[in-house]
């Protein structure tokens, strides 16, 4: 009951105080939803904690990893960039580094170029390399910057190669699987992010990234969850989300763990509790928090307005997920 009180109540504060334009479904005038959800002490309740928490991160910086449906269905893609556009009205600053698997793979099968998975990355050959620059860093990295600056935001577009935003080599495998051109990233241009973020602009960043020296014309196909780690990591980030379409890192019950430390996550990598692509997720969730960043969050990206839940709502109104520390 609370849940969707105090994510109305966000929005529609933002709404009455910067001109943010609300979704639909949490469009309803104060007095209703208070008299609906509860007590005007719940109100003012979920109101004090609420701004608390919006005051605590102003001047921050949030890293958010997004992808799978949340990406593929129009109403959580309107949603997303709602949310990145709210927080930015709030004074806290965003930085996306968006997926598009179902996409690449979509335009590889149309294009008729074979593509595999080992240890949860696409082996990526310079034709698969090709083809994921051109979905990733035009239509996908365009429509989402566009769609954020719709519902209100200030959004640009770039991808790891611009001004050698992530540099990166050849990822090796330890397992011994040739991954191809699978980007390992060695430095991140922070400087360019924090210009950007400064101006009060979401960099929208695109997972390609740039060789290093004699190479640095080559492409690599960075995974976006290494991307959004290591960003993080090197901005000092609040916190870092990965929105993913699961609730969370789940046991082999498929209940949800609601916090593993890193010598949990070793673990459960080495029993095979996590595999395939959770991996990346928690290795470089891991990464991000021994780096200096507040918070690793896995969570629920097909949860509705997913990212100001999680953000705004703490152990209040968070949508779950698994919290990653050290």
């Amino acid at each position: 009951m609370m849940k969707s009180f105090a994510i109305a109540l966000v929005l529609l504060s933002l709404q009455a105080t910067h001109g943010f334009v609300s979704s639909p479904r949490v469009s309803r005038p104060l007095t209703k939803v208070a008299a609906e959800e509860g007590s005007g002490d719940s109100f003012a309740d979920a109101a004090l904690q609420v701004s608390a928490v919006a005051g605590d991160l102003q001047g921050q910086i949030v890293v958010v990893k997004y992808g799978g449906n949340a990406m593929t269905s129009p109403e959580l893609k309107a949603g997303f960039c709602q949310d990145v556009a709210a927080l930015q009205k709030i004074g806290i600053k965003v930085v996306v580094v968006h997926g598009g698997g179902p996409q690449i793979s979509k335009m590889l099968e149309t294009v008729g170029v074979e593509t595999r998975f080992e240890g949860g990355f696409r082996v990526s050959s310079t034709e698969v390399v090709d083809v994921a620059e051109m979905v990733l860093c035009g239509s996908v990295n365009k429509e989402i910057s566009s769609t954020i600056c719709s519902a209100g935001g200030r959004a640009i577009g770039i991808s790891g190669r611009d001004d050698s935003l992530l540099k990166c080599t050849k990822q090796i495998n330890e397992d011994g699987f040739d991954l191809g051109f699978v980007g390992q990233v060695e430095t991140v241009n922070t400087k360019l992010l924090e210009q950007l973020l400064d101006a009060g602009i979401c960099p929208v960043v695109s997972p390609i990234g740039t060789g290093i020296g004699e190479e640095k014309d080559i492409a690599y196909n960075v995974n976006a969850d290494v991307a959004a780690g290591r960003i993080a990591g090197e901005l000092g980030a609040s916190r870092v989300l990965f929105l993913t379409d699961i609730a969370g890192v789940l046991n082999k019950d498929m209940e949800l763990f609601p916090t593993l430390s890193v010598d949990d996550i070793k673990g459960l990598i080495a029993d095979e509790t996590i595999t395939g692509g959770m991996i990346p997720k928690v290795s470089y969730a891991t990464s991000a928090v021994q780096l200096g960043v507040g918070g690793a969050f896995i969570t629920d990206g097909r949860v509705p307005h997913a990212l100001i839940k999680q953000v705004l709502g703490g152990d209040m109104i968070g949508s779950g997920g698994t919290f990653v520390t050290l």
